[in-house]
């Protein structure tokens, strides 16, 4: 192998964060045995072993070749722009979690060959720590708080601590670190403050908080009953205006059955006085043109056949003169219905 030497590493692990900057390092020395030309290459080598290894970045014959891995084009770069001085280490930008894996340098110089393996590990910084209460409030009541980061590497860990008051956690409080939960058992108002979670990885941290009241029970028997009396009085409401809208209803569809029974284009009926003086009257000047001659064939009608309502005697008329009988004509053909037929009197006057 000739006297090519690689400076060893220790530790050989790299811990970095998402975003940052890493620098795997790989130097070596030559002597003057090595006389072939200088190939320098850094690999990515697979966690399973069926799967092939990739060249990342490689320097041959004065020239650098970093278009190998398109994952890490623009990302990846020699640390020295001038690797043959004997640093060959790699820089890699803008760390992705995907980044993680084994890196190795290999430096060839013939007859001189070695080579050198480094761990990354790329974590995510805790973010996004979001606290919550879990419980109900109030004194003598069990309590408990949560944290939890929406992105982060495991292993996370949670640890709560109070920012007010006496700012230490309560005597009866159970803390989880690998959760974040914290149960505060058996609370009282002296519980009440400001609490905050710290979640924290091996490459940062994040930071929530919370405010916690602890209350004196509240009242459920005055809910209940308050919850009763409004849902009576609400069905009174409910039954009012059912009672209201049938009502209505009612009263509408009575005023439109009376509108249909009256008829405006029917004249109202006459009184029974205005019938008989009409019918007298018609009778009258019917028979005032009628001499003695032509009456001796009609009898009287019989007087239950004319109105009697309003009927009043003319103070020409005798009641002493008895009626003459005289036949009926059949009034019918005449247009008239039958009439008292007056007397004649000694003189040959109508009566």
């Amino acid at each position: 192998t000739g006297s090519l030497v690689i400076t060893p590493v220790e530790p050989s692990m790299f811990e970095k964060a998402q975003g940052e900057k890493v620098t795997l390092p790989c130097t070596f020395v030559l002597s003057e045995e090595d006389e072939g030309p200088l190939d320098i290459e850094w690999v990515l080598i697979p966690a399973d072993n069926q799967k092939k290894e990739q060249i990342i970045i490689m320097y041959a014959v004065d020239r650098i070749y970093n278009h190998y891995y398109a994952a890490m084009t623009g990302r990846m770069q020699f640390t020295n722009p001038d690797p043959k001085s004997g640093d060959g280490s790699l820089d890699i930008l803008n760390l992705k979690s995907a980044d993680t894996g084994t890196y190795q340098c290999k430096v060839k110089k013939a007859p001189g060959v070695q080579s050198q393996k480094l761990q990354l590990t790329v974590h995510v910084k805790p973010a996004r720590t979001k606290c919550s209460i879990e419980g109900p409030q109030e004194i003598g009541k069990d309590v408990m708080l949560k944290c939890a980061s929406q992105e982060g590497s495991p292993l996370l860990s949670y640890d709560w601590r109070r920012v007010s008051g006496t700012q230490e956690l309560p005597a009866t409080s159970v803390l989880n670190k690998n959760t974040g939960e914290l149960l505060l058992k058996n609370a009282s108002q002296d519980y009440s403050g400001t609490y905050s979670c710290l979640a924290s990885n091996r490459v940062g941290t994040d930071e929530c908080s919370v405010q916690l009241n602890v209350t004196p029970p509240t009242n459920t028997a005055g809910i209940i009953a308050g919850a009763i009396v409004g849902t009576v009085v609400g069905l009174v409401v409910l039954a009012l205006l059912v009672f209201c809208c049938c009502k209505k209803h009612r009263d509408k569809k009575y005023e439109k059955e009376v509108h249909h029974d009256i008829r405006e284009d029917v004249p109202p009926p006459k009184s029974r006085s205005s019938t008989a003086r009409s019918y007298i009257g018609s009778n009258r000047s019917s028979l005032g043109s009628m001499s003695p001659s032509n009456m001796e064939g009609y009898t009287k009608t019989p007087y239950s056949q004319v109105p009697s309502e309003d009927f009043e005697r003319t103070p020409a008329q005798n009641p002493t003169f008895a009626p003459s009988k005289v036949a009926a004509p059949n009034l019918s053909r005449m247009g008239a219905v039958p009439v008292m037929i007056p007397a004649q009197s000694k003189d040959g006057s109508i009566v």
